[in-house]
């Protein structure tokens, strides 16, 4: 078996059924012992959209996403997309392609120091010096991706490596030293946030991406019930609660929904769960959650007090540290300890304490009333055609988004029920990650409908790639969101900039209908109300790949939080019947 061999047989053992890549020189002898192998192979048009399908594969299924690409300018092709799932913590393995040993360091043709380039946006980098240790690297690789908090594994295999024989092929764990990730929360810390969520009158819970990540919907779900504390989300936690049901007051951040930031600024105690306090989310930090003391479980103990000033930290894995709290207030319960339930003492019951402000916040939640209407208006607004696309789906559908305005459109007024249902690059702000993203998390889950909202300008980036839905036949349905704008930026040039619009006109866009058909590709052309709805349930009813160019108003503005300000200075979108009270 050559070293080539034991990475497909390595990746086939742990699970791997598909990779997404590129060929090139330095990775001939790999992609020649792949031919005729069990091991499926999508073949992207470019090097970043092989890492963000990758990436929407693994945020879809919860499994390793894993992306291929030669040496020099095809391993650096990977790196937007490499430090897209680290920033958001997916697990991906991006397998790179290396000059021959003897020839490191020494600029051969196409070589480039992947190791040293991705140290900063990676959690661990191999590279083999000989093929007897890639099926312990393989294996290895996968642990670290899912384990802890989750993220990106670079493997930089040299040519020769690829094609020397092994010796043996054993599998045993690669050794790193240090890396032991804490699963389960400290208890004294644990019995110290109960007894504050025991004395809170606002508590209020903040489910970001690790909810999602540690598969702790459940239990996200039970702690809420029974501590009677509504929850805000960040971006990456959409999904984490069903949006629809009475215990979400929605997103939070500079784009987030009027309840949920006006909230939480009114709160007194704030449990953060698996969620990193960005500059997004928090505002201006010297005005955020200033009533609150805040209880903070992450299972990276480096982002606790990294942004935010932490009054109960809790470091571990999100699913084990709820279960634990839950099992430990239902312990309490019986004790007549201030948090049971029972009718000898609902009085003091943490349950009872904060319901009268479960119920005000989410009256106030119904209060916040969107200030426009947007029905049968030409061009269409963006509100409008969110909601036909959220007509169009079930609760299974997957959304991936690319960056900028669609994709707070679709954040803000997208309800999602269920999580790995919204797909969206958070931390790095990736234009050209939605479409990619689509494909993998399609590849990933072909039972489910994948919907791709983007930009005219994200998807121009990454647009070539309809030659590998229509190649693959994986039947994604592309939202595109035409309004001839960089969207995001041409709203805060007219705000913030003196309405000093520099290049944020696209100008000579091309016609993406004829566009896509040059592609084989179906497409219309959607400029009316109701035309959404009716051409994505065609589309989706068809089986087939299709991009719908729908013509919406450039100058319909977000909600947002204006730079520099906190969150609960929030402008647009909403008129407020009630306030939340002090």
């Amino acid at each position: 078996m050559k070293g080539g061999e034991a990475i497909i047989k390595s990746l086939m053992e742990n699970g791997v059924d598909t990779i997404f890549g590129y060929p090139g020189g330095q990775v001939l002898p790999f992609y020649d012992m792949l031919y005729g192998s069990d091991l499926k192979h999508i073949l992207v048009r470019h090097e970043q959209s092989a890492a963000h399908a990758a990436d929407g594969y693994a945020r879809a299924s919860g499994k390793v996403g894993v992306c291929l690409a030669t040496s020099g300018p095809g391993a650096t092709n990977l790196i937007t997309g490499i430090a897209t799932a680290n920033i958001d913590s997916s697990p991906i393995i991006a397998i790179s392609g290396q000059v021959p040993r003897n020839l490191i360091g020494n600029d051969a043709f196409q070589e480039v120091d992947m190791i040293g380039i991705t140290m900063p946006i990676t959690k661990h980098r191999f590279q083999p010096k000989n093929a007897d240790d890639l099926p312990s690297i393989v294996k290895t690789s996968f642990e670290l991706a899912l384990s802890g908090r989750p993220g990106p594994i670079v493997i930089d295999v040299p040519k020769d490596v690829q094609e020397q024989e092994l010796s043996n092929y054993e599998t045993n764990n690669y050794e790193t030293p240090g890396y032991n990730p804490t699963v389960n929360g400290n208890i004294k810390q644990i019995k110290k946030a109960i007894e504050l969520i025991k004395t809170s009158k606002k508590p209020i819970i903040m489910a970001g991406g690790g909810v999602i990540l540690s598969n702790a919907s459940e239990e996200l779900k039970v702690f809420s019930e029974l501590i009677n504390a509504p929850i805000i989300t960040t971006l990456m936690g959409k999904g984490a609660v069903d949006e629809d049901d009475v215990h979400s007051l929605g997103m939070i951040g500079m784009h987030g929904r009027m309840s949920a930031n006006l909230s939480l600024d009114k709160c007194d105690c704030l449990i953060a769960i698996g969620s990193r306090f960005s500059d997004r989310t928090t505002g201006k930090i010297a005005d955020f959650a200033i009533n609150a003391q805040i209880i903070h479980i992450d299972i990276d103990p480096a982002e606790i007090g990294k942004n935010v000033e932490i009054d109960i930290p809790i470091v571990g894995d999100a699913k084990h540290v709820l279960n634990s709290i839950v099992s430990k207030i239902k312990q309490l319960s019986g004790k007549n300890n201030g948090l049971n339930n029972n009718e000898t003492d609902k009085s003091n019951s943490i349950g009872n304490i904060a319901k009268d402000w479960f119920n005000e916040s989410i009256s106030f939640k119904n209060s916040c009333i969107p200030r426009v209407t947007y029905n049968d208006e030409i061009p269409l607004k963006p509100q409008q055609v969110i909601k036909e696309i959220a007509n169009s789906l079930d609760s299974d559908s997957i959304i991936t988004t690319d960056v900028g305005k669609h994709q707070m459109w679709a954040a803000h007024f997208f309800n999602t029920n269920k999580p790995r249902k919204f797909i969206s690059s958070g931390g790095m702000g990736t234009m050209g990650f939605g479409f990619p993203a689509a494909i993998g998390a399609k590849v990933a889950m072909p039972e489910n409908n994948v919907i791709s909202i983007t930009g005219d300008g994200g998807f121009l980036m990454v647009c070539q790639d309809l030659a590998t839905i229509k190649e693959y036949d994986i039947p994604v349905v592309i939202c595109l969101f035409d309004n001839r704008k960089l969207g995001m930026v041409y709203q805060w040039q007219n705000l913030f900039y003196n309405k000093r619009l520099s290049y944020t006109d696209l100008g000579n866009t091309p016609d993406f209908v004829k566009l896509a058909e040059s592609f084989n590709i179906n497409a219309c052309k959607i400029e009316k109300p109701g035309e959404t709805e009716t051409a994505l349930k065609n589309a989706l009813k068809s089986g087939e790949p299709t991009l719908l160019d729908i013509v919406v108003d450039k100058d319909e503005y977000l909600p947002m939080v204006p730079p520099g300000c906190g969150i609960s200075e929030i402008l647009g979108e909403y008129k407020i019947e009630n306030k939340v009270s002090d």
